[in-house]
Protein backbone atom coordinates (compact mmCIF):
# COMPACT_ATOMS: atom_id res chain seq x y z
CA UNK A 1 0.00 0.00 0.00
CA UNK A 2 2.82 2.24 0.70
CA UNK A 3 4.51 1.91 -2.40
CA UNK A 4 0.64 2.91 -4.61
CA UNK A 5 0.64 5.49 -2.46
CA UNK A 6 4.02 7.01 -3.05
CA UNK A 7 3.44 6.43 -6.37
CA UNK A 8 0.80 8.67 -6.33
CA UNK A 9 2.18 11.64 -4.82
CA UNK A 10 5.21 11.06 -7.67
CA UNK A 11 2.36 11.12 -10.16
CA UNK A 12 0.76 14.58 -8.50
CA UNK A 13 4.05 16.08 -8.41
CA UNK A 14 4.88 15.01 -12.28
CA UNK A 15 1.34 16.64 -13.43
CA UNK A 16 1.79 19.78 -11.35
CA UNK A 17 5.53 20.40 -12.84
CA UNK A 18 3.64 19.33 -16.30
CA UNK A 19 1.11 21.94 -15.87
CA UNK A 20 3.32 24.68 -14.36
CA UNK A 21 5.26 24.24 -17.64
CA UNK A 22 2.49 24.46 -19.84
CA UNK A 23 1.20 27.71 -18.36
CA UNK A 24 4.64 29.10 -18.65
CA UNK A 25 5.32 28.35 -22.30
CA UNK A 26 1.43 29.73 -23.26
CA UNK A 27 2.44 32.79 -21.58
CA UNK A 28 5.44 32.66 -23.23
CA UNK A 29 4.04 32.43 -26.34
CA UNK A 30 1.54 34.68 -25.86
CA UNK A 31 4.01 37.46 -24.87
CA UNK A 32 6.15 36.29 -28.36
CA UNK A 33 3.12 36.63 -29.90
CA UNK A 34 2.41 40.07 -29.23
CA UNK A 35 5.66 41.38 -29.14
CA UNK A 36 5.91 40.05 -33.25
CA UNK A 37 2.20 41.93 -33.36
CA UNK A 38 3.59 44.78 -32.54
CA UNK A 39 6.58 44.67 -34.65
CA UNK A 40 4.82 44.17 -37.27
CA UNK A 41 2.51 47.02 -36.90
CA UNK A 42 5.44 49.28 -36.14
CA UNK A 43 6.89 47.88 -39.95
CA UNK A 44 3.83 48.87 -41.49
CA UNK A 45 3.40 52.12 -40.27
CA UNK A 46 7.61 53.00 -40.73
CA UNK A 47 6.06 51.42 -45.07
CA UNK A 48 3.11 53.58 -45.04
CA UNK A 49 4.12 56.96 -43.60
CA UNK A 50 6.90 57.62 -45.81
Amino acid sequence: MRYIFCAFILLLCGCSNTWHGVKEDSKDAYEWSKEKVNQGASWVEQKTSK
